[in-house]
């Protein structure tokens, strides 16, 4: 397991950019010491880096109440995430513990697919401790605090939510262990490169973008997925625009389904209720497993080198 690191925090007096995404010396210095997993380093947040924080909240809190699933709307209770003020994980973890056991891990940077996976399935969230410019709120194309804390973090109260995650996991988790019994490396590589790719698809039309009826069987439909719950123009959009597709959710759909982060999306699945959802990551197990996944349409994502060594190499231990 990755442990902690203790980068040693510089004075906040003569670092003017704070916690800022894409200027922050903190991580740049933490990235140049190879260290991923890190501590957060609160007193470094400027009070533009606040002030942020207050615009994205009080900007999304209306559209929550409007367009968020219950639980969500539940989970930001039970974290009493706060208007005025930037999280400290710590304290977000010490409200996580009980309810599902998962714990927020910051981080400096891209966690490799494998990694990233394999934390969902420890129950351990990898966030992102750096927050948008207070005058760039509409669209970021990496994730920052705001991104993780206040779109993913809530469902993580969820019991029945947060086993999805952690069952996730284990499906990227035995991909890597069928990869590694392949004998063959261009076939080996050619198969883990579909697998990323239908489980990247899921996790986009589920836990980034997902949509899901209010209850069981209701025509009204509510926003689970991350990406729009942090997003002040397109969790609306997804409900509410006749320019959005919004099926049922059909595995053979998904998995062969690409997409582009740069835009709105025009489509969207939506499942019928948490268990629904459960149920379809079983599924996907079992499609994995059955040699489903092993090629898939081509398109969007595309699979760096770094995500496909994370499947390749990784350490697989019985725990």
């Amino acid at each position: 397991m990755n442990q902690t690191a203790t980068i040693e925090a510089p004075d906040s007096s003569n670092t003017t950019s704070g916690l800022t995404t894409t200027n922050a010396p903190f991580i740049e210095t933490a990235q140049e010491r190879g260290e991923l997993f890190i501590a957060q380093p609160y007193d470094l947040y400027s009070e533009d880096n606040q002030e942020a924080w207050r615009r994205l909240y009080a900007r999304l809190l209306p559209r929550w109440r409007s367009y968020a699933h219950p639980r969500f709307l539940e989970g930001v209770e039970n974290l009493a995430l706060s208007a005025e003020a930037v999280p400290r994980l710590e304290d977000i973890n010490r409200f996580l513990a009980p309810l599902s056991g998962f714990e927020a891990k910051a981080v400096s940077g891209y966690v490799p697919a494998y990694l990233f996976f394999d934390c969902l399935r420890r129950r351990e969230f990898p966030t992102t401790i750096t927050i948008r410019d207070k005058n760039s709120l509409d669209y970021l194309p990496e994730p920052d605090i705001f991104h993780d804390v206040a779109g993913h973090v809530p469902m993580h109260t969820d019991r029945q939510f947060s086993d999805v995650l952690v069952r996730f996991g284990e499906v990227a988790r035995q991909a890597a262990f069928r990869a590694k019994a392949m004998p063959v490396r261009e076939e080996r590589i050619r198969v883990v490169e579909s697998n990323i790719k239908a489980l990247a698809r899921f996790f986009w039309f589920t836990v980034e973008f997902g949509l899901m009826r209010k209850s069981p069987g209701s025509e009204e439909l509510r926003v689970y997925g991350s990406g729009l719950l942090s997003s002040f123009g397109e969790i609306e959009h997804a409900i509410e625009s006749s320019r959005v597709q919004r099926f049922p959710f059909q595995l053979e759909w998904v998995i062969n389904q690409y997409f582009e982060i740069d835009h709105y999306q025009p489509l969207l699945f939506v499942v019928d209720s948490f268990a629904d959802l459960f149920a379809q990551v079983e599924r996907l197990e079992r499609w994995l497993v059955d040699g489903k996944l092993d090629s898939v349409s081509p398109g969007e994502p595309a699979i760096n080198e770094e995500d496909l060594r994370s499947f390749l190499n990784a350490s697989i231990t019985e725990s």
